[in-house]
């Protein structure tokens, strides 16, 4: 759930370390920090971005004074009014009530945005321009205003700052590779320094909330049981699963006694899956291959797919779908988890290049609900279950960011630079302020086949 671009357009693939680190096949094991926000990112002068690795982040843009004068108003009005300006000397202490975003330097910060938008606004933080004690909170009421930030006559004219996709970025064979294992093939110790033991990478749901740092691992399981659940998995099931991860829901459904075939492109994971099912002494019960899903092949009891949905690009689906019908067994079912936005925030998204596409996931869109239902049923599958669990997925962002910041120094050893580390401490705050300001869901679904519906009990 990285990379910054040459210019604001096109991005270039890179991950922020200082030198190169060999593939890693063990992941550490760290005590998990007692909960809390964890130290602060810490503040970056641009004079220490490496301009090579960050060419957009090293140095502000050009940009003409008119859009820096108008980024400058609009975004001091809109600072203002949601009460997230820092106070200035003589403001009253109820002036500093809630979360606050902290200039450093103002000049550049406006030229970021009047240039490129919230594009800027995530790289003049990562350039240490701005900061908050309360990054989230600081998001998260963005995040929830996000309609409002730009006056409607000025949202026609979103055509001058921002950018469409590049077409580096899609999702064709070759093209899904690069982007997947562009993310995923980082570093297996890098998610390991903030994921739990399970090496679980999408929403928990917890017995309870707000949830603390050691139910993070039960909350993992409680999720992948539930789906094995809805998909039917027991002794003796055909399981195909799109999007391997390290391994741990391949491992439960072994567990039950289910024949297990897995799909990854990312080779760092599908190494690291491998060790970890045969040291369960389960390699007889499980396949991973390298494979796209394009290329499954056999018929299968039951499908799951958790959170890869969001990876294939809205270009794709209706060949993803097609994929997983033709992968069922008659009688079988699929059970998906993924995030869900609102189908115009889709929409725009889809047709703008974003911060977290230019810096984080290359290729990938959120989908709606209404996107997901079209596209399955174009496909000949029936929704027969829906469930949304989005403030399970705002908590499991905050304790992967809190393990984030508590083990900063595991990942300064492993070569990723300053720069890199707000660049992903932002991205898992942009994240959780997308679910706790209702902004993103996440959902499970049940899916089968249409001319052969299972209950969804």
């Amino acid at each position: 759930m990285t990379q910054p671009a040459t210019t604001s357009h096109a991005p270039a693939r890179q991950s922020g370390r200082r030198g190169a680190v060999p593939p890693q096949t063990q992941m550490s094991r760290q005590p998990p920090p007692a909960d809390g926000a964890g130290p602060a990112a810490p503040a970056v002068h641009r004079t220490e971005a490496d301009a090579a690795r960050w060419p957009d982040v090293a140095r502000p843009p050009s940009t003409g004074r008119a859009r820096t004068a108008v980024a400058r108003h609009l975004v001091g009005r809109a600072l203002d009014r949601l009460s997230l300006a820092a106070p200035t000397a003589g403001s009253s202490p109820a002036a500093a009530a809630g979360p606050m975003l902290t200039l450093h330097d103002p000049d550049a910060f406006h030229r970021r945005i009047g240039r490129d938008g919230l594009i800027g606004f995530g790289e003049s933080y990562m350039a240490g321009e701005w900061d908050s004690e309360d990054l989230a909170g600081v998001l998260t009421v963005l995040a929830g205003h996000v309609d409002e930030l730009v006056p409607a006559p000025l949202r026609r004219l979103r055509g001058l700052w921002v950018s469409a996709r590049p077409v580096a970025d899609r999702n064709t064979r070759a093209g899904a590779r690069v982007n997947i294992q562009h993310h995923y093939d980082l570093s297996n110790e890098l998610f390991s320094a903030f994921l739990d033991p399970t090496l679980t990478y999408s929403s928990a749901v917890f017995a309870g909330l707000p949830a603390r740092s050691e139910s993070l691992a039960p909350a993992q399981h409680r999720k992948i049981d539930r789906l094995l659940d809805l998909a039917g998995v027991g002794d003796g099931t055909r399981l195909l699963e799109i999007g391997t991860g390290w391994g741990e829901l391949a491992l439960r459904a072994a567990a039950r006694g289910a024949r297990v075939t897995t799909l990854t492109l990312s080779a760092e994971q599908a190494a690291l899956a491998r060790e970890r099912i045969a040291a369960a002494g389960l390699a007889d019960r499980v396949e991973v291959q390298l494979r796209d899903y394009r290329d499954a092949e056999g018929r299968h009891d039951a499908v799951i797919s958790v959170e890869m949905i969001e990876a294939v690009g809205a270009e794709f689906w209706n060949p993803y779908f097609a994929a997983l019908r033709r992968s069922l067994a008659p009688g079988g079912r699929i059970a998906l988890q993924t995030i869900t936005m609102g189908h115009r925030r889709m929409l725009h998204t889809a047709a703008t290049h974003t911060w977290i596409s230019k810096y984080v996931f290359p290729g990938g869109l959120i989908p709606s609900r209404r996107a997901i239902a079209e596209h399955s049923a174009a496909a000949g599958l029936s929704t027969v279950a829906d469930d949304g669990y989005g403030e399970h997925y705002a908590e499991t962002l905050r304790l992967w960011r809190e393990r984030f910041t508590a083990n900063r120094h595991l990942v300064t050893a492993l070569g990723f630079d300053t720069v890199f580390q707000r660049m992903w401490e932002f991205y898992l705050a942009y994240s959780e302020a997308g679910f706790r300001s209702r902004y993103l869901d996440v959902r499970q679904l049940l899916l089968t086949d249409r001319g052969a519906p299972a209950s969804a009990s």
